[in-house]
């Protein structure tokens, strides 16, 4: 099995990890009990049915900053997420890449208002209730809980306030006089770069990573699970189940019905690819309201 997690290179991990790290700002007084664990989880289909940028896209296509063919794209790149029941490297990547490259000019106050309404909107009733379950369960017991995802740092954080929890680590844009320039800081907060993120906030926060848990439903986390001394398959994909099997690690599957919810698309062909994505998104949020 290909592993997209493997270092290329073009890829930034450590500056990633870095920029997200310091971008990362607790919502609220941390937990006091157990100061020194925590919890980290990744956000799509993990705490989220679904990729979160294609929701975050919808919500940006409605407001007309997205046109019918960017958000054909987002709509393929989450039929085949939906479908596979994991993500696609070159899909996911281009979807955050083209949401960061939109916001160029922009002020960073309008994007986060912008967060916020597009969660309310289309991504509060898609959180996986099983897993947000476990995240409060860490926080009952005063332990620091934060998502950590490629997603844009301020759709993360709107996610992690909107839960409740400490706070998130995801992509940080580059932003200068509070206006985005268009560029990214190191790179997608994706793979390494997520175990880079989360052993730089352990130094800040004096967290002892053998005492932290984390979270995913993807093997391409395999380098954030195996950073801390609990990790968790959530909704697990092939790969990590398979690896969670052999190393005895708790498995979590909140999917109900899986076989039945596997929608049967149209096929692109002969159509257009564009058709067929629009189609797919279409197919998807029809099924997903009955």
């Amino acid at each position: 099995m290909r592993r997209f997690w493997q270092r290329g290179k073009d890829e930034d991990y450590v500056n990633a990890g870095e920029a997200a790290a310091a971008a990362a700002e607790p919502y609220g007084p941390l937990p006091v009990p157990d100061p020194a664990a925590a919890a980290f989880f990744d956000v799509d289909n993990t705490m989220m049915r679904g990729a979160s940028i294609y929701y975050f896209a919808r919500g940006l296509a409605s407001r007309k900053h997205l046109t019918m063919r960017d958000l054909a794209m987002f709509a393929w790149g989450q039929a085949a997420f939906r479908l596979r029941g994991t993500e696609n490297a070159e899909h996911i990547g281009s979807a955050k890449e083209a949401a960061l490259a939109f916001v160029a000019g922009q002020k960073v106050s309008d994007l986060v208002q912008m967060c916020e309404e597009i969660y309310d909107e289309v991504m509060a009733d898609r959180i996986w209730h099983g897993t947000r379950t476990l995240a409060l369960q860490h926080l009952d017991a005063g332990q620091q809980v934060w998502l950590v995802t490629a997603t844009p740092v301020e759709v993360a954080r709107t996610i992690a306030h909107r839960l409740g929890l400490t706070g998130a680590l995801g992509t940080v844009a580059e932003t200068k006089d509070g206006v985005y320039t268009g560029r990214l800081v190191g790179n997608l907060l994706h793979g390494p770069a997520k175990s880079e993120a989360v052993r730089a906030l352990a130094v800040r926060e004096g967290l002892d990573l053998s005492r932290c848990s984390a979270y995913s439903d993807s093997l391409n986390d395999l380098p954030m699970l195996t950073a801390v001394g609990n990790p968790h398959a959530v909704n697990p994909d092939a790969g990590l189940r398979e690896h969670a099997k052999d190393n005895d690690w708790p498995i979590h599957d909140f999917r109900t019905g899986r076989k039945v919810t596997m929608v049967a698309l149209p096929a692109a062909a002969g159509a257009g690819a564009l058709a067929g994505g629009v189609a797919a998104g279409i197919a998807l949020r029809k099924h997903y309201r009955t």
